[in-house]
């Protein structure tokens, strides 16, 4: 099913049910009066924000949505029932904008849900109209038009974990192994050239780029990457045990520590400002597979004193990622 980010619609609440001329015609009563109910409501239009971010694909042929139109009245004063209302569900992200109004509603939350389009009001039936002076009014009205609109829907992503790291830490490999992605893999830098999206159990999770020194201020990819960072709820820092790995620095090119690789990233994101440095996150030491236990473990216990939450993972070994799988649906929920 292809990704759709973006779509226009048509859209219409519900048209307010008639009122009705009726007559009351009861054996003892002779003369019965007016006896017309009101119509109905016309139904509302509403959008709700759900966990999924390939539902604009199933609108994909669809393009005209509209709430129930509100029932006529009937006779001995009974009201229409009211229309249907219409709920449009869109992921979480969506910014929804009346093209007519320039008014916008953003869906940031699971389960948020707005009131885009107002139905219409039902009409009067002729009882409405009785007064001691019309004790036989013969009018009635018609039930009013609901509202519409056309509608652009762009989804800005809001993923839950947005994987970060210098080019080559295995951010689309991991990806890919975690979720239903089919994100390109190479090995050299800068093989991911927009983020990519993979769903982990219902949680949306993004590739982000290979993050240098300098792209804070718009060197290699640049900010374009860590504006995409701005909109995650928690950052997945991946680092690699690959001894080969050069980072870029001031002082020239050359092999780094771990730990430095790591805090070159951390620097760019709080260079960058926007709170990103103080998003939570999760440290994941990558390509274990190339690495003896001892110096796994003694890398383990130097990234501990950072943060509590740090994983060594090959996606070579099953048994690693499965428990890997579980440790981070328990970090989720």
């Amino acid at each position: 099913m292809p990704f759709i980010d973006e779509m226009k619609i048509e859209a219409a609440a519900g048209r307010g049910g008639n009122g009705v001329v009726r007559w009351r015609q009861e054996k003892f009563v002779p003369k019965g009066g007016p006896s017309g109910g009101d119509g109905g409501r016309g139904g509302d239009f509403f959008v709700k924000a759900v966990r999924d971010i390939h539902i604009l694909s199933k609108y994909k042929a669809k393009k005209e949505f509209s709430a129930g139109r509100g029932e006529d009245g009937g006779n001995k004063s009974l009201h229409g029932k009211n229309g249907e209302d219409f709920l449009l569900e869109l992921p979480i992200g969506s910014v929804i904008t009346n093209l007519s109004t320039d008014e916008t509603w953003q869906l940031s939350e699971e389960g948020e849900k707005f009131l885009i389009l107002k139905g219409g009001y039902g009409g009067f039936g002729n009882e409405h109209f009785k007064s001691s002076t019309n004790t036989t009014p013969k009018e009635s009205r018609e039930g009013q038009e609901g509202e519409k609109g056309t509608f652009r829907i762009e989804l800005e992503l809001f993923a839950d974990i947005g994987l970060i790291g210098l080019p080559n830490a295995g951010k689309s490999s991991l990806l890919n192994t975690l979720t239903n992605a089919d994100a390109k893999v190479g090995d050299y830098a800068f093989t991911t050239l927009g983020p990519n999206l993979g769903d982990f159990y219902g949680y949306i999770i993004a590739d982000i780029p290979g993050i240098i020194e300098g792209a804070s201020e718009g060197k290699g990819l640049g900010i374009k990457f860590l504006r995409h960072i701005k909109r995650t709820k928690m950052l997945a820092h991946l680092v690699s045990f690959d001894p080969e790995l050069e980072i870029s620095s001031q002082y020239g090119a050359g092999k780094s520590s771990m730990l430095a690789r790591y805090k070159q990233v951390r620097r760019e994101l709080k260079k960058y400002g926007n709170g990103l440095d103080e998003k939570e996150e999760i440290i994941i030491l990558t390509k274990s597979d190339t690495t003896d236990q001892k110096t796994i473990d003694k890398k383990l216990a130097e990234f501990k004193k950072i943060s509590k939450k740090v994983f060594a993972l090959s996606l070579y070994d099953d048994k690693m990622v499965k428990k890997f799988n579980d440790e981070l649906a328990k970090i989720l929920k």
